[in-house]
């Protein structure tokens, strides 16, 4: 025997739709949120990405350091900007006399807090480093250097130092020798002057700003041929 089978669907909604006033307010944000994000996401995503990544070259590749005193020039001048590689010296490699530095001052030239400085590296762990000869110039390891980045009218010091440098830090000086505090400043401080290797936050590899100063930092020539330093000399 056949039955009656009643639907128990509710019936279909009647009549229009309900005006967009009726609607709610969180209805007609979140679809003009989907309509943004629609046309704006080939851009900002794209654009978040760039940030992101040159986020993690600035903490871990390379970082901009902007030179805060006359310590350096003629090479830098305050207010430069330069790049510095923050890998240099993270793979083997160790600072090399010559090279432009940026390091962190604690346990070296700060006492109390860590203050970051920009210097030249004259000597490495072992060197005998000594102002001045007989002709006024700095020696390492017996070799007069020659300095032409010295700031004009500089001489390469009027303080007289005779320091063996420990292993593992850094006898730094700045290129105008008669306005930096360097290493010859600190001379009778804890490490006699000198910078723990593992304080130095990378080579300053290039001048970025102002425009008109794009320049590359190079090794000087005249730390090509310092002697190795003699046996036993590694204060």
């Amino acid at each position: 025997m056949d039955s009656d089978v009643t639907s128990e669907r509710d019936p279909s909604p009647v009549g229009p739709p309900a005006h967009p006033a009726e609607r709610s307010r969180s209805a007609v944000v979140g679809e003009a949120l989907v309509r943004w994000w629609a046309d704006w996401r080939g851009t900002l995503v794209p654009a978040l990405a760039c940030c992101a990544v040159l986020l993690l070259v600035g903490h871990f590749v390379v970082e901009p350091f902007q030179v805060p005193s006359s310590s350096m020039e003629n090479t830098l001048k305050v207010g430069d900007r330069v790049l510095v590689d923050k890998l240099a010296y993270r793979f083997g490699g160790t600072p090399q006399r010559g090279d432009v530095i940026v390091f962190d001052g604690k346990d070296s030239f700060d006492t109390t807090s860590g203050t970051d400085y920009v210097k030249r590296v004259i000597g490495i762990g072992g060197d005998h480093v000594r102002c001045c000869d007989t002709h006024g110039r700095v020696t390492v390891n017996g070799k007069a250097i020659d300095e032409p980045y010295l700031h004009p009218g500089d001489v390469p010091s009027r303080t007289p130092f005779d320091v063996i440098v420990p292993l593992g830090r850094l006898w730094v000086m700045g290129d105008h020798r008669a306005d930096s505090a360097d290493s010859r400043s600190h001379l009778g401080d804890p490490g006699g002057g000198t910078v723990p290797v593992g304080e130095v936050i990378g080579r300053a590899e290039w001048i970025a700003w102002p425009l008109g100063r794009w320049t590359k930092l190079r090794r000087p020539a005249g730390f090509a041929h310092i002697p190795a330093p003699p046996t036993g000399d590694h204060g």
